[in-house]
């Protein structure tokens, strides 16, 4: 059976690897051990130490010419942690800054015929998913070897593109290639996509996660599927054998089969899910899309924000147009809500210096930046105003209320509402 397996280089589908509910941690076990660290993967937020490999060279990419120029290599510290959540496994002490990656290329060296065996069964897959004439672009593809492979097989028919920062590889073999990182908003749109490739690239992001929401919403708004193959070392054996030599600098992050999935699914439906290469790599084929709750939601951001962009210039005109007329105003609080609203639309203190606030720990200090002095609301008694203005609507209500009980008068009471100023009394509104 093992050596049917190792000449067939794609494994079964996995399951998932959720635990089972109602299981609680180990007795024994010491919270206090894990630390403050965002998982890259689920975004969870304590870790539990996993290695501490002290400060070492760069183990791949650094490619020092002599002897004397590996020995100045500097070290970098090897501190990985493991997500509880999701089982994914990081070093935390990872900078991006100190990788080389244009200038030297990452590459995998493995002419091994069950390697090979491999990348001939991952193609043919990644081939069944094709339309006609596609479009393929192999993100990270090193020197290319895998979306020729994939040219090649479909004869010249489709667009197939490859790209990486350190630019070795080529145009050829119904290929082309770009020296510089793909750029899911830039690209997408302009390539139209049906499949992506990445392969063995996302285990050096330091926020994978990140990488696929923009590869997610790049497929969502071309509004045709959009297919990520994408493939990893698998650390799984990690753990069962206590292997060190798979931590090193350049993989700031390492898979688990868990960890894979629960990456792959944030970015859409999962199509394909498999081992490889005797389980050291893990593989998959997801349907890039967003639910359509966060379309709706970011379509809602999209109206909010141009709704708040009209409606600064309109009050900030409002305001203008009550300066010019003289009008004597008096804006009602000077902190928070009520600085929020000098800063948005300009109530400057040269124009507006009456600022006033019914709370005696606020009165003496000044407006944030703006610098009006905060006044007690009594210096509104027996004064001829012209306007009250009240940023925070949900208080208007009390402070009217005040107004009316401490003898305070003004011609007219404004509230925020729906992108203008209005009348507090005359106008339609929710805040009474």
């Amino acid at each position: 059976m093992r050596d049917r397996f190792l000449c067939s280089p794609v494994l079964r589908e996995i399951p998932d690897g959720r635990a089972a509910p109602g299981l609680r941690a180990p007795a024994g076990f010491d919270p206090g051990q894990l630390i403050a660290a965002d998982c890259p993967v689920c975004q969870y937020t304590r870790a539990a130490p996993l290695f501490d490999g002290g400060r070492q060279p760069l183990a791949t990419l650094g490619w020092p010419r002599s002897r004397a120029a590996a020995r100045r290599m500097p070290r970098h510290e090897l501190a990985f942690v493991r997500c509880p959540r999701c089982t994914h496994v990081w070093n935390r002490s990872f900078t991006y800054d100190a990788i080389p990656y244009r200038r030297n290329p990452n590459r995998m060296f493995n002419k091994g015929a069950i390697w090979q065996g491999h990348l001939r069964a991952t193609r043919d897959l990644a081939l069944s998913t094709l339309p006609p004439d596609p479009v393929v672009v192999d993100i990270g593809c090193g020197d290319g070897h895998f979306v020729r492979g994939l040219a090649e097989a479909r004869g010249g028919r489709g667009r197939f593109l490859g790209f990486d920062p350190n630019g070795g590889a080529r145009d050829g073999g119904g290929a082309s290639f770009e020296a510089r990182y793909f750029e899911p908003e830039r690209d997408m749109p302009a390539l139209g996509p049906d499949l992506l490739v990445m392969r063995h690239v996302l285990e050096h992001l330091t926020d994978p996660a990140a990488f696929v929401d923009r590869l997610a919403w790049g497929a969502a708004a071309l509004g045709k599927p959009v297919l990520l193959f994408a493939e990893m070392p698998c650390i799984d054996r990690v753990f069962a054998t206590g292997r060190l030599v798979d931590f090193f600098y350049e993989h700031p992050s390492q898979f688990t089969t868990r960890s894979f999935r629960t990456l792959l699914a944030r970015g859409g439906e999962i199509r394909h899910f498999a081992h490889g290469y005797d389980g050291e790599v893990v593989f998959g084929i997801v349907e890039l899309d967003v639910p359509a709750a966060f379309g709706g939601i970011a379509a809602e951001a999209g109206r909010f924000r141009a709704r708040a962009e009209a409606a600064t210039r309109r009050i900030a005109a409002q305001l203008d147009a009550l300066a010019v007329a003289g009008a004597r105003v008096a804006i009602w609080g000077g902190t928070g809500k009520a600085a929020a609203f000098v800063h948005f639309f300009g109530a400057d203190a040269a124009r507006f210096p009456l600022v006033v606030d019914s709370d005696p720990e606020k009165v003496g200090t000044f407006v944030p930046k703006t610098g009006q002095r905060i006044v007690h609301r009594d210096a509104l008694k027996g004064a001829a105003i012209d306007v009250v203005v009240i940023p925070p609507q949900w208080r208007a209500k009390d402070i009217v209320d005040e107004m009316r009980r401490e003898g305070i008068v003004a011609g007219q009471v404004l509230i925020e509402h729906d992108g203008r100023l209005i009348d507090f009394f005359a106008d339609p509104h929710p805040y009474r």
